[in-house]
């Protein structure tokens, strides 16, 4: 096997050190190859086209890593379900490296799953088929439906089984991010390490992620800005495709604004927006509406560990970062407007309208009152409603039990569709062809399938206890292709049963 094929370039490992523990993977008995992204491979330019199954197994074990990589361990702390950890760091993961991408980003490589760190503790630093195979799932749902993801590169079924409550066979996931760096890991270097070492830590994420803010005199308070408004986009995709995290702790939420660690998610299906799948999570804190919230109170634990950078006043310090806090709302909102208004297949604010953003998000917010009053399918209802605005008007109307709201909910939403094709009689397109148009809008943002619960476990069963592949790859196909309405893939759009929806819940995976 070529030994030098992916060019590395690992300015994390070269420029931080201090920031790390240099470790090396475990070794897999025999590793196998379950999953590998070809159209990931090509686009992060790492020119493995000429390495087979095997070849690939024994790289993305760990086993024989390529030339130029530096694994390595990195620290951070965080706060999970409000309380704070100091050290958590990699326990069961290693960057292996970083590479330029074909667009001329950035992409970190690590491996999970890769045994003991000295960031373990008590883990064993392994992992298991399911939680990988989850990984990959639901990463390209999310990367189909264009919200910005971590993704998975490669799965390697390592050969050793893994104890958790029974044995499960063993696993390792190569996860490609924009970078690692984590509320977190500000965290711990505030509380372990010097000014200016944070100070380091931080001009290190800017010059990464945010390189128009260099040269900036007030480039830390910038920074903390410019990653609440890459919280603020990412929770407001997330709300709108029903996704609940599960598990918002300050080291799961990115610098990069990626969604990362898919381990008790799951997408709502009948909607309600208490929704709690994650089974450690019972309180309710990482609730389907209330991520928003937390994503605010993880940015104010950002702007504590920045505090010193964003100015020499202590006072002045805190004004500042309190005025990013208290704008995060306001920015999620408009975020979150901007995206209901293309759900409803509206164009923007309508000038015509008194107080349009205020009668446009109680139209969608009456939607959601509506949906949750009689228990209708979120992901459906949306794309049911396209149908709606091209003229057919059953389909939706078959999810709802009782009419009489549904009927009166529409005739505001048909009121206020007028109203915007009516403003726009004298430059848009001819009356007959509005109707289609807004219907084809809809369908380019309100998926008809999304990774159904059921769906998901029953590939994961499959794979993890009678090595079946088939039902997981069958899965992946339909999960790329999120907008497209194929009735060859009709099964996995299909709601989960109400007895299995009674019972189900995630786990993080550990």
């Amino acid at each position: 096997m070529p030994n030098s094929a992916i060019p590395f370039d690992n300015t994390y490992a070269r420029d931080l050190p201090g920031f790390y523990a240099a470790c090396q993977p475990e070794r897999a008995p025999t590793p196998a190859l379950l999953f590998f992204n070809h159209d990931l491979a090509e686009e992060l330019r790492l020119g493995l086209a000429g390495h087979d199954a095997p070849a690939l197994a024994a790289m993305f074990s760990g086993n024989e890593l390529p030339a130029g990589s530096m694994p390595i361990a990195q620290a951070y702390a965080g706060h999970q379900f409000g309380s704070f950890s100091p050290q958590l760091g990699d326990g069961r993961a290693l960057l292996i490296g970083e590479v330029v991408d074909h667009y001329g980003q950035r992409r970190d490589i690590a491996l999970k799953g890769s045994g003991r760190t000295p960031f373990s503790r008590r883990g064993d630093g392994k992992a298991a088929v399911g939680p990988m195979l989850r990984e990959v799932l639901v990463g390209e749902a999310m990367h189909a439906l264009g919200i910005p993801t971590t993704r998975a590169l490669a799965v390697v079924a390592s050969g050793a089984p893994v104890r958790r409550e029974t044995l499960l066979p063993g696993a390792i996931l190569t996860r490609i991010a924009a970078s690692h760096l984590r509320v977190g890991t500000f965290q711990y270097f505030a509380t372990h390490g010097t000014t200016e070492m944070v100070r380091q830590l931080a001009d290190y994420a800017i010059a990464r992620h945010d390189p128009d803010l260099v040269d900036s005199p007030q480039r830390h308070a910038d920074f903390l800005r410019a990653v609440g408004e890459r919280q603020a986009a990412l929770l407001a995709q997330w709300m709108h495709v029903g996704f609940i995290h599960g598990v918002m702790n300050t080291d799961n939420m990115g610098i990069p604004g990626e969604t990362i660690d898919y381990g008790p998610c799951a997408f709502m299906e009948a909607y309600d927006p208490r929704t709690v799948f994650s089974s450690i999570d019972a309180g309710g804190r990482y609730a389907y509406a209330a991520q928003p919230g937390i994503a605010r109170w993880n940015l104010a634990r950002l702007a504590e560990a920045l505090l010193p950078l964003i100015d020499t006043s202590e006072g002045r310090a805190i004004e500042i970062a309190s005025a990013v806090i208290d704008a995060f709302p306001e920015r999620y909102q408009q975020h979150w407007l901007a995206g209901l208004r293309a759900k409803l297949g509206l164009g923007g604010e309508l000038k015509e309208v008194a107080d349009g953003a205020r009668s446009d998000a109680a139209l969608g917010e009456s939607w959601l009152d509506l949906l949750h009053a009689q228990g209708v399918d979120y992901t459906l209802a949306w794309r049911r409603l396209a149908d709606a605005a091209a003229g057919n008007e059953a389909p939706l109307r078959a999810l709802f039990a009782a009419q009489q709201g549904l009927e009166h909910w529409l005739e505001r939403w048909r009121a206020r569709c007028a109203a915007e094709d009516a403003a726009m009689m004298h430059d848009g397109p001819p009356a007959e062809l509005r109707a289609e148009l807004r219907a084809q809008r809809m369908r380019r943002v309100n998926p008809w399938l999304i990774a159904r619960n059921q769906r998901v476990e029953e590939a994961l069963e499959a794979a993890s206890e009678r090595g079946e592949l088939a039902p997981f790859e069958q899965l992946l196909v339909a999960l790329r292709r999120p907008y497209d309405e194929d009735p060859a893939l009709a099964r996995y759009a299909e709601p989960a049963s109400g007895a299995f929806m009674a019972d189900f819940r995630t786990y993080c995976g550990t």
